[in-house]
């Protein structure tokens, strides 16, 4: 076999003087080189893949030569490299083994994989994402919210939506607290509120608008008080004031609740605004609460000042009909006005029967 000759020669030793299997055949490279040259992709090509590289019987003989090759102590890391290098793909250099950390599996990726691992990977993100959130204590990027309240929202603010913002309050201490608050506002954020609310109630006694009353304006609104960290002295003076005038509401109806709910008949205004611009800054009713408070002594309680009172205490439902807040907070309003309608019935039915027992008293001393 013409071929014999060149299969003895391929031991490592001699491959310096070796001709080297190209693409198109074997070429000759001349006399020897002192030097060692790297091993041929072509060679290599056929030793991986004989049935690709067959080029002839000389190259079939140079590919039953293999096993004399192997045994040379080439390094395994030279050989996947040659054997990667020589495929025909474009994407073949860059095939490599690749570790699953979910299993500790080594395995090799093909070049028409890579495709289907990007989306697996992708894949794999989003169920991960998906777990964090839910596992994730504030989980309030999942709920549709107002649209003032984003996702760089304060967290406190994001909270105060969520569980105060518009759930009617019948209570005189909360009803007062709200209504500072909400004088705040002409110089203060709602954030910024909500981060010193602990300070507001320290200084005004949780808002009991009996304790406030008795307040010296004069030590309140000193250089140097905590109280003057918070507000201006217009704003210091205005809130012991309204407390003064909040307790004769007091007296005079029973409660600040009965009184501000009388404006609405007892029941909450439903707006149903789809936007954000939709929502005004005051409204008619506003101005009219307004206006009777402005009569009664109070100070500070403009149409706007009254309006943002309005919405936090519940009194008007002006979440956005797409926020998951509005729902919940018509149903609480619905909820209490059954309640108060059960218990007028029972009012009702109470009076009805002193009356019937009045009469019968009536007509038994009468006979």
């Amino acid at each position: 076999m013409s071929g014999a000759p060149r299969v003895k020669s391929m031991h490592v030793t001699e491959s310096k003087t070796r001709s080297i299997l190209g693409l198109t055949g074997n070429k000759d490279l001349g006399p020897p080189i002192s030097t060692q040259k790297p091993v041929s992709k072509t060679s290599k090509k056929i030793d991986m893949s004989p049935e690709k590289g067959s080029i002839g019987g000389k190259n079939q003989g140079v590919a039953a030569s293999s096993p004399p090759f192997r045994s040379t102590g080439v390094p395994s890391i030279l050989r996947r490299q040659v054997s990667l290098n020589a495929s025909c793909s474009s994407d073949a250099s860059t095939d490599s083994f690749q570790s699953r950390a979910s299993t500790g599996r080594i395995y090799r990726t093909s070049s028409n994989a890579r495709g289907r691992r990007q989306l697996a990977s992708k894949t794999k993100i989003v169920v991960v994402d998906s777990g964090s959130e839910s596992s994730s204590p504030d989980d309030l990027q999942t709920k549709k919210r107002c649209a003032w309240v984003t996702s760089s929202s304060d967290q406190s603010y994001a909270v105060f939506h969520d569980e105060e913002w518009g759930v009617p309050v019948h209570d005189d201490k909360k009803l007062f607290e709200l209504l500072v608050l909400s004088g705040a506002l002409s110089e203060l954020t709602w954030p910024a509120i909500l981060n010193k609310r602990h300070l507001f109630r320290e200084i005004f006694a949780d808002f009991d608008p009996t304790v406030v009353e008795k307040f010296n304006e004069k030590k309140l609104v000193g250089p140097g008080s905590a109280a003057s960290s918070l507000l201006s002295e217009l704003k210091l003076r205005a809130i012991v004031e309204n407390a003064r005038q909040m307790s004769k509401v007091i007296d005079e109806f029973g409660s600040f609740d009965k009184y501000i709910w009388s404006f609405v008949n007892y029941k909450p205004i439903i707006s149903r605004f789809r936007y954000p611009r939709q929502i005004p800054v005051k409204t008619p009713k506003a101005d009219v609460i307004s206006k009777d408070l402005i009569r009664r002594g109070f100070r500070c309680v403009g149409p706007t000042v009254i309006y943002s009172f309005m919405q936090v205490a519940g009194i008007t439902n002006d979440h956005l009909c797409t926020c998951f807040r509005f729902q919940e907070c018509t149903a609480i309003a619905e909820s209490e006005e059954v309640k108060v309608k059960e218990d007028e019935q029972k009012t009702d039915k109470g009076i009805e029967s002193c009356i019937c027992n009045g009469i019968e008293d009536l007509n038994f001393a009468s006979g």
